[in-house]
């Protein structure tokens, strides 16, 4: 009976709880000043989600709202440059001693998604995007493509927070917009 209960148990607490339970806590960046980080981010790489199949790359544009939230604005886009398709959302920061853990929240899902800045250029160049759960994964960039230099020292960063530096998917580099 105890065997049956602890076998139904796991699954249950699985779901629950999510696999990123089985991590540490995912370390984010001392500091985000908000007004630094708007602006135009090209997507360099990825962890493969459903909503990203038919992009071959992607910008964020993030906008400071008169509510105190971020405004989002995803763009897909095709291998030529031209537009697939667009998602407009909100931002809201959800740690304001680090300005580094936020929801953001699109129309018609209905749970907000975390975005977790776990790593950070000083002089905001690029950023790394996780969540907790380590099941989603965004390199970005203020230019379509990062010096190798700068991408191999973010690879290997990576695994330290639990990550896969294998499962990326690299975006196709689209001239700056």
């Amino acid at each position: 009976m105890f065997s049956r209960l602890l076998m139904s148990s796991v699954p249950a607490a699985t779901l629950v709880f999510g696999c990123g339970a089985f991590y540490p806590p995912l370390d984010v960046v001392e500091s985000v000043d908000l007004t630094r980080y708007t602006g135009k981010w090209y997507e360099i790489a990825h962890y493969p989600t459903f909503f990203q199949a038919a992009c071959a790359s992607s910008t964020a544009e993030y906008t400071a709202r008169d509510d105190g939230n971020i405004g989002v604005f995803n763009t897909c886009l095709a291998a030529d440059g031209t537009t697939v398709s667009t998602i407009e959302g909100v931002a809201e920061v959800v740690d304001p001693s680090t300005n580094a853990k936020l929801v953001v929240s699109f129309p018609n899902v209905p749970i907000p998604g975390p975005y977790w800045i776990i790593d950070l250029d000083p002089a905001y160049q690029y950023a790394v995007v996780g969540d907790p759960y380590r099941s989603t994964l965004f390199i970005l960039s203020r230019t379509p493509s990062l010096d190798q230099m700068t991408l191999d020292g973010i690879l290997n960063r990576l695994p330290s927070q639990g990550y896969d530096p294998g499962r990326l998917i690299y975006d196709t580099p689209v001239a700056a917009q």
